[in-house]
């Protein structure tokens, strides 16, 4: 698998020392809003666990998310298929952080470098991005990276507990096929990733 290094952030295997800082942002309600009921630390070892095969496995996935200076991890963002039971297919960008890194920049910066992942290495012809239709700072990072919304593409979620939750928007971006980088229809600027090869751990 590869590992990701933006200017700021390093997106890579996941470690055992990621577990503590990983279940505590999960047992975060306002962390979890959007995503779900909060986790056991069980839980969210679990998850923990199936990303990271799910990097071994295919190449890509979740990465965990590391703030380079400071070496802290501060939650994930990466790359993953679309689950079958949803009414979209194909692959979906995804993020989660800690709310401690919230307001930096940090999820944009990484979805960026996400995209040129999935178009420069994977040749992903175009990538989708799911959330709750409540979910507005999602949505603005979706916005930021370029991406834009078909309100024809919403859906309800049956399983989703809140009925005032259930209404999900889609996002997409499709590579621009003369240079196999990310179409966008706004002016954004990219800071440039270096993605190297390292073991999973």
């Amino acid at each position: 698998m590869a590992e990701i290094s933006t200017e700021r952030l390093i997106m890579r295997s996941w470690r055992e020392s990621d577990l503590a800082p990983w279940a505590a942002m999960n047992a975060d309600p306002e962390v979890r809003r959007y995503v779900g009921p909060l986790l056991t630390p069980g839980q969210a070892e679990a998850w923990m666990l199936n990303f990271q095969d799910d990097l071994d496995r295919h190449g890509f996935g979740f990465w965990a998310l590391e703030v380079r200076e400071s070496g802290d991890f501060i939650g994930f963002t990466g790359l993953d298929i679309v689950e079958e039971e949803m009414p979209v297919t194909g692959v979906e960008i995804g993020w989660r952080l800690a709310r401690s890194a919230w307001g930096h920049g940090y999820a944009t910066e990484a979805a960026r470098a996400a995209l040129e992942y999935g178009f420069g290495i994977l040749t992903l012809p175009e990538i989708a991005a799911i959330t709750m239709a409540a979910n507005l700072r999602s949505q603005a990072v979706m916005e930021r990276i370029g991406m834009t919304r078909d309100p024809a593409e919403d859906f309800d979620d049956p399983d989703v507990a809140e009925p005032s939750l259930r209404r999900h928007v889609v996002y997409r971006i499709r590579r621009a096929p003369e240079d196999k980088a990310p179409t966008r229809t706004a002016s954004t600027h990219t800071s440039s990733s270096t993605v190297r090869p390292t073991l999973a751990v």
